[in-house]
C-alpha cells in the first residue's frame, strides 16, 4: 500500500484515477508539441516560375517609363530601390494583413533564383491567407462595416463567397454582375448580400445601391445627387442618380430570397409640386452599351461592366494600388476624374490591360507589385536633397510623395497591426495549417483588438493618424505582453535559445521578426548591450525587452 506523508492510505485504483487524466492530459500536449514542430505551415513552396498568363513586363515597362518622364520633367530624383525584405514585408501586409513569419523569412533569404520577387508575389497570391484578406479589405467597399449579429452573419458569408472568387481568379466583371444581378437567398447565394445589406425593414433601398454601386465600380460619388446636381460636378446631375435607382427599383425580398418584380416602378416626387412621378432606368452616359433585353439589374450589370466602359476598369485599379500602397493612386478612392485626365494616365494604361488579361485580380497585383514605385525605399535618395547641407525639407518630401518617387509612409490598419504582433510572437506561419489554438487565438486577438484600437470603417482608404490611447494599447495591452513573454512556443524563447552564442545573430533575428530588416549600427550598439554575457531566463528577458521595445517602435505600425 502507499502511503502518504500524512499517513493516509490509498489505494491503487485511486491513485490510477487521479493520474490518468493527467497523463492524458500530457499525452496531448506531446502529440501537439511534436504535430508542430513536424509540420510544414507554409501552403505551397515557391514556384520556380511564374505562370505566363501573369506576365506583366510589357504594362510594368509602360507605366515605369511613364513615372520616369514625370520624374526627368519634374527634376525629381527617386528613391533607390527597396531591400528585398522590406518589399516582401509589404506584399506580406498587403496581401495577407501581416508580416511575413521567421520561417519565410528565412526561406526567402536562401532563395537565390532568377525573378525571385515576382516569385515570391506569385507564392502570396496562391496561400490562402490571401483572398481571406483582400476579401475583407475590398469587402469593406461592397457591403460595409457596420456592426450587429445578423449583418455579421451577412457579411461573413459574403466575404467566404468573394475569397472563393479571388482564389479561383474569377474575371472581376464576372464577379461584380452576380454581386449586382445575384438572386436567391443570402445564405446559398451570398452575392446577394450586396443586394440584402441596403434592405431596412422589408424593402430594399434602391438609392443606397445606386450610390454605393457607382462608388465602388466606377469609383465616383454622386450620393449627394440624391437630393439636387452635384454642387462641385457638373457630370452628375439629380436625374442621374434617379435613373440609376430606377435599375434597382424592382428588387424586392421575399421568402425565396431577392429576387425582381418586373410591375414595381421607381417613383420620385418633385419638391416644386409635390406630385409623384416614374423614373425610368437610364444611364448617365454609354446608353448603347445598356442591353435591350434581361430583368432591370441584369441590363445595368451588363452597362456596369462593359468594355467600353473604361470607369469600371480604372476604378479597381486605384483600389487595388490604394491597398497595395496604403494609398490609392488618386485620392478619394471614389472620386476620379474623367478617363483621359493628365493626371491618371498610369491608371488609364494599367486599366486597358487588365481588360486585356480577363480582368484578372491576380495579374493586377502581379503589375503593381513589379511596378519601380512599390519597389523605391520609403528614405529619400541622399542625391535628392536640395537643401544641403541637413535633412530633405517638408516641401521636397511632399513633391517626391506626390509624384510616386519614394514609397509613401502610411500607418497600417488595426488589422496588419494585430496580424504583425501575433506573426511576430510566432516563429512558425499562422495560417490554416496552425494548430486550432494557434488560429483561435488569433481570431478573437484580432476581433477584440481592432475593436480598442479603433476601425475606419468603410472609409479603408482614408488616411489616418496614431493616437495616445493606441500606442498605449500596444505597449501596455493584455495581447502585446502574453505575446512576447517567454514560453514554450514563443517567439522570444525559441530565438534566445537558438542564438546564445551569437548575439549579432539574436539581435538581427529580432529586428527581421518584427521591423522586416536588419539593425543599424547605432541600434546594435545600444540594444546588444543588453544580451551581454545573458544566459537562460536572463536572456529570454533581455529578448523580451527587445521585442517590446520593437513593437513600441514607430516603425513597427507603419508600412515602409
Amino acid at each position: 500500500m502507499p502511503v502518504r506523508d500524512t499517513g493516509e492510505t490509498i489505494d491503487h485504483m485511486t491513485v490510477l484515477r487521479r493520474l490518468v487524466p493527467l497523463l492524458l492530459v500530457v499525452a496531448a500536449l506531446l502529440a501537439t508539441i511534436r504535430g508542430i514542430s513536424s509540420r510544414n505551415t507554409v501552403n505551397l513552396s515557391t514556384p520556380a516560375t511564374v505562370p505566363k498568363r501573369f506576365a506583366v513586363d510589357l504594362t510594368t515597362s509602360k507605366i515605369d517609363q511613364w513615372f520616369a518622364e514625370r520624374w526627368s520633367s519634374e527634376h525629381i530624383t527617386p528613391a533607390t530601390t527597396a531591400p528585398p525584405l522590406a518589399i516582401l514585408r509589404r506584399l506580406s501586409l498587403a496581401l495577407h494583413g501581416t508580416v511575413p513569419s521567421l520561417e519565410e523569412i528565412r526561406e526567402f533569404d536562401t532563395d537565390g533564383r532568377p525573378q525571385k520577387l515576382e516569385r515570391w508575389t506569385q507564392r502570396l497570391l496562391t496561400d490562402n491567407r490571401c483572398p481571406t484578406y483582400l476579401s475583407e479589405r475590398l469587402g469593406r467597399a461592397l457591403v460595409g462595416a457596420d456592426e450587429g449579429p445578423f449583418l455579421a452573419f451577412r457579411r461573413d458569408r459574403f466575404h467566404a463567397w468573394l475569397a472563393a472568387q479571388i482564389a479561383a481568379d474569377r474575371p472581376w466583371d464576372r464577379v461584380v454582375t452576380d454581386m449586382v444581378s445575384g438572386r436567391g437567398l443570402p445564405t446559398g447565394n451570398p452575392e446577394t448580400n450586396f443586394i440584402t445589406i441596403a434592405q431596412i425593414d422589408e424593402e430594399i433601398d434602391a438609392e443606397q445601391l445606386a450610390g454605393r454601386s457607382v462608388r465602388a465600380f466606377l469609383g465616383q460619388r454622386i450620393d449627394c445627387a440624391q437630393c439636387h446636381d452635384h454642387f462641385f460636378d457638373p457630370r452628375w446631375k439629380q436625374a442621374h442618380f434617379q435613373g440609376l435607382a430606377a435599375f434597382f427599383s424592382p428588387v424586392r425580398f421575399t421568402p425565396l430570397g431577392i429576387d425582381d418584380d418586373i410591375d414595381r416602378p421607381f417613383q420620385v416626387t418633385d419638391h416644386a409640386d409635390d406630385t409623384p412621378r416614374v423614373v425610368p432606368p437610364s444611364v448617365p452616359f454609354g446608353s448603347e452599351w445598356l442591353p435591350g433585353k434581361g430583368t432591370t439589374r441584369q441590363r445595368f450589370a451588363a452597362w456596369l461592366t462593359d468594355e467600353r466602359n473604361e470607369r469600371f476598369d480604372r476604378a479597381i485599379v486605384n483600389r487595388l494600388w490604394g491597398l497595395m500602397f496604403g494609398r490609392p493612386f488618386r485620392a478619394p478612392v471614389d472620386d476620379l476624374p474623367d478617363p483621359g485626365d493628365p493626371a491618371t494616365v498610369p491608371l488609364d494604361l494599367v486599366a486597358h490591360d487588365f481588360r486585356d488579361h480577363r480582368r484578372s485580380l491576380k495579374w493586377l497585383v502581379h503589375v503593381i507589385a513589379a511596378s519601380r514605385p512599390f519597389r523605391l525605399d520609403s528614405r529619400p535618395n541622399p542625391q535628392a536633397r536640395q537643401s544641403s547641407p541637413g535633412e530633405m525639407t517638408s516641401e521636397e518630401l511632399r513633391r517626391q510623395e506626390e509624384a510616386w518617387a519614394i514609397f509613401p509612409l502610411i500607418r497600417l490598419r488595426p488589422e496588419q497591426i494585430i496580424g504583425a504582433m501575433l506573426q511576430a510572437g510566432s516563429i512558425k506561419t499562422i495560417d490554416r495549417h496552425s494548430h486550432l489554438f494557434t488560429r483561435a487565438r488569433r481570431f478573437f486577438g484580432e476581433q477584440n483588438f481592432v475593436e480598442e484600437y479603433g476601425d475606419l470603417g468603410d472609409d479603408e482608404l482614408s488616411e489616418q493618424t496614431g493616437t495616445i490611447p493606441q500606442a498605449l494599447l500596444r505597449m501596455n495591452g493584455e495581447l502585446a505582453r502574453e505575446l512576447i513573454q517567454p514560453g514554450l512556443f514563443s517567439a522570444t524563447t525559441t530565438i534566445a535559445r537558438a542564438t546564445v552564442e551569437d548575439n549579432a545573430l539574436c539581435l538581427r533575428t529580432c529586428f527581421e521578426v518584427c521591423l522586416g530588416r536588419q539593425p543599424a549600427a547605432e541600434e546594435s550598439e545600444v540594444l546588444g548591450e543588453w544580451l551581454t554575457g545573458t544566459r537562460g531566463e536572463q536572456r529570454e528577458q533581455a529578448v523580451e525587452d527587445i521585442f517590446w521595445t520593437l513593437f513600441n517602435s514607430p516603425e513597427f505600425s507603419w508600412n515602409h
